[in-house]
């Protein structure tokens, strides 16, 4: 990502509960034909204290991508949207804008023997199911099936970019007509965006439609 001070952030956090809470990534590689990217669900390993996710590839992903022989580029972005200056107060450059969240986190991947793979499987599809009225959890005989055709991958991150850009860089009073905007009913309708806005500077829309 192209740097920016104002938007960068450094606390690992902010980069754990943008997993927790956006738990679908970009998975890229350096494979031999050129850059792969495929796209899983993840978790947290919640049982590690370093930062690490846990997820898993269908085969033969996991031979494109070369898991773990090699670094690779996990990206996780949250809500995103776009912001028209038509919001901004006058003191606002009128500028069009796209105000986001995401972490690029790098790391050598760990090959998960089957029975870890299936553990994080299981767990996967209870972190998914468990918010239905009446969840269907993997039993272990339909989990080994499902697991003979996937590849675990554990993902210790060593380092990570993460950009938070929720319009910081406007004063106040623009920042709550965007939030305003985010929450009212119209094509750009966002009120994930706004929460994600509103957690990142602090202001609260004044009416919430």
């Amino acid at each position: 990502m192209r740097p920016n001070p104002r938007y960068a952030v450094d606390d690992e956090r902010v980069v754990r509960a943008l997993i927790e809470e956006n738990p679908w990534a970009t998975i890229v590689s350096d494979g031999e034909g050129g850059l792969v990217a495929s796209h899983y669900p993840v978790l947290l390993d919640d049982a590690s204290e370093e930062l690490a996710v846990l997820t898993h590839v269908g085969r033969p992903d996991e031979q494109l991508h070369r898991l773990g022989s090699r670094e690779i580029l996990l990206i996780v972005a949250g809500p995103n949207g776009y912001i028209s200056p038509s919001w901004y107060s006058e003191q606002a450059t009128p500028v069009p804008t796209w105000n986001f969240s995401v972490a690029h986190c790098h790391g050598v991947p760990e090959i998960l023997d089957a029975e870890r793979n299936l553990q994080v499987l299981a767990r996967l599809v209870e972190r998914f199911e468990r918010r239905v009225q009446a969840p269907v959890l993997l039993d272990r005989q339909l989990g080994a099936r499902i697991a003979a055709g996937t590849v675990g991958v554990r993902v210790p991150i060593a380092r990570f970019v993460c950009k938070v850009k929720m319009s910081q860089d406007k004063d106040a009073h623009s920042q709550r007509q965007v939030l305003d905007a985010l929450c009212a009913p119209g094509p750009y309708a966002n009120p994930a965006l706004a929460a994600e806005m509103q957690r990142a500077i602090g202001a609260t829309p004044t009416r919430l439609e």
